[in-house]
C-alpha cells in the first residue's frame, strides 16, 4: 500500500514575529506540524551524540540534573554564547540539523499514512539551514520590530537589548520576505491572524491540488 506525501509547507520568521502562534492557528485549521526547534531541544537531552557534541562545543557546566534526576540543559547559556559567536552558532547548527532532518522525515511519513494534506515545517533557521530546499512552499511570519522585541522580553527571553542583539544574528525580516511565496503579518489580534491564516490556507490547498498526490 502506498501513501500520499503532503504538501510541505516551510513557516518561519525573525525573533519575536509569532511564528508558534501561526502554526496553531494553521493545526486549527487542520494542517500537521512539525515543530524543528522543538525537536531540536528534545535531542539535546535525549540523543546521546548530540549531548556529547553540545559538551565539547559548551563545555560539561551546560548540564546538570533536577530533582527527579532527569538531565537539564542551561539553555539561557547557550544562547548566550551562539548569539554573540557565528561560529558557535554554525557548529551547534551542523549538529544539530541533520538529526532534525531525519525526524522530520519520520513525521513526513506519519502524516502520509494519516491522510494529511498539509504538514508544516515550523523552522527559526529554514533558509539558513538550507531545509527551505526540502519543502514545497514557505510562509514567513513577519512583525514591526518593536511588537517583535515587547514579544521575546514578555516571554522571559531575555533583556529589551539582549534582544535587539539576537535578531541582529539573525536574517533580516526584508530578506526572508524576499524569499517567501506567502507573508503573514502578525501586528493585530488572533481574529485577524485567523482570517489571514485561512486565506494562505485556501491557496495552499489549492496548490496541493494541482501539484496532485505525490507517492
Amino acid at each position: 500500500m502506498t501513501t500520499s506525501e503532503p504538501f510541505i509547507v516551510g513557516v518561519t520568521g525573525g525573533l519575536g514575529c509569532g511564528k508558534s502562534t501561526i502554526c496553531s492557528v494553521f493545526e486549527e485549521l487542520g494542517c500537521a506540524l512539525f515543530d524543528s526547534d522543538r525537536v531540536a531541544k528534545e535531542l539535546q537531552l535525549s540523543d546521546p551524540e548530540v549531548i556529547k557534541g553540545m559538551r565539547e562545543l559548551f563545555g560539561d557546566a551546560i548540564y546538570g540534573q533536577d530533582d527527579r534526576g532527569e538531565l537539564t540543559l542551561d539553555r539561557k547559556r547557550v544562547a548566550s554564547v551562539v548569539f554573540s559567536s557565528p561560529v558557535k552558532l554554525a557548529a551547534l547548527n551542523r549538529l544539530i540539523h541533520p538529526r532534525v532532518s531525519r525526524e522530520f522525515r519520520k513525521a513526513l511519513l506519519e502524516a502520509g499514512r494519516r491522510g494529511q494534506r498539509i504538514l508544516l515545517k515550523e523552522a527559526a533557521i529554514l533558509f539558513e539551514s538550507g531545509a527551505d530546499r526540502e519543502v514545497d512552499a514557505v510562509v514567513v511570519v513577519a512583525a514591526d520590530m518593536e511588537r517583535r522585541i515587547q514579544r521575546a522580553v514578555e516571554k522571559g527571553m531575555g533583556t529589551r537589548q539582549e534582544i535587539m542583539r539576537r535578531i541582529a544574528m539573525q536574517w533580516p525580516q526584508e530578506k526572508l520576505i524576499e524569499k517567501a511565496d506567502y507573508v503573514l503579518w502578525n501586528n493585530g489580534s488572533r481574529e485577524e491572524l485567523h482570517k489571514a491564516a485561512e486565506s494562505v490556507l485556501l491557496k495552499l490547498l489549492a496548490l496541493t491540488d494541482s501539484a496532485g498526490n505525490r507517492t
